[in-house]
């Protein structure tokens, strides 16, 4: 029985195997309180070794995330944020204010051993975490997402549509004015916070971009690369050394 990996966030659930140490074939289910044993039921073996869980997500959930694994996990271990791992230090004088999505991410990221990396989270809100080659984290910036800005502007002007549209510099009609302003904001919040991580390390780091929401974002930023599944690999990470003996 392979240990299973659970990234729980604020719209989709995120699982996979561990295998052999890494991360296995990932299945993503969106979900919602009153369904989730019954879409773990249909996604996940009769009985695992253990569970390994990240979550962000508010706290019904993550409790009925954690009663379906119950049923079928020898053993639960719920991932918590760190000052120090390994390593890798974070800027947060108090770890708990420090997401472990967030926290997770960045451990997958150095650990790639890719020197400096720059780290944009596309998920309900955007975020972004400067980690220098040493591991030491500098500190973020958390925004609502593109895909929040549209929804926030649905609900407060119901006329304006929650989803479609093209980006351009200079949109022709509303729908593209929409997708054009909020993609934008996210963007120059990144190149904003690109240009300042340059000027406090001397140095451009690595721009690493995860995240659902990440496929729209990443081809409008050169030198961008697209990490898929970042919080579960940190999971894995996190993991291996809360199995030790």
């Amino acid at each position: 029985m392979n240990p299973w990996l659970f990234d729980l966030g604020n719209t989709r659930l995120k699982c996979a195997p561990l295998v052999d140490g890494k991360v296995g074939d990932v299945i993503a289910l969106p979900h919602r309180e009153a369904d989730l044993a019954d879409a773990l039921a249909r996604a996940l073996p009769a009985r695992i070794d253990a569970a390994y869980v990240a979550s962000v997500a508010n706290e019904h959930l993550r409790v009925a995330l954690l009663q379906a694994l119950t049923q079928r996990a020898r053993r639960i271990s719920l991932a918590r944020t760190q000052k120090t791992f390994g390593d890798f230090h974070i800027a947060y004088a108090h770890p708990r204010k420090l997401g472990v999505d967030r926290f997770l991410a960045m451990l997958a990221a150095h650990a790639r051993g890719d020197g400096a990396v720059l780290l944009c989270g596309v998920g309900t809100a955007l975020t972004i975490d400067l980690v220098d080659a040493q591991g030491r984290h500098a500190g973020g910036r958390i925004a609502p997402s593109p895909t929040l800005m549209r929804e926030v502007l649905h609900a407060r002007a119901p006329q304006l549509p929650v989803e479609g549209g093209h980006y351009a510099d200079f949109a022709a009609d509303t729908e593209d004015a929409l997708a054009s302003g909020c993609e934008g904001a996210a963007l120059a919040l990144i190149e904003t916070s690109r240009q300042a991580a340059h000027r406090l390390l001397g140095q451009r780091p690595k721009l690493l971009v995860h995240g659902g929401g990440a496929d729209d974002l990443v081809k409008k930023l050169p030198g961008a690369t697209r990490v898929a599944s970042l919080v579960l690999e940190g999971l894995a990470i996190w993991a291996r050394v809360d199995s030790m003996p």
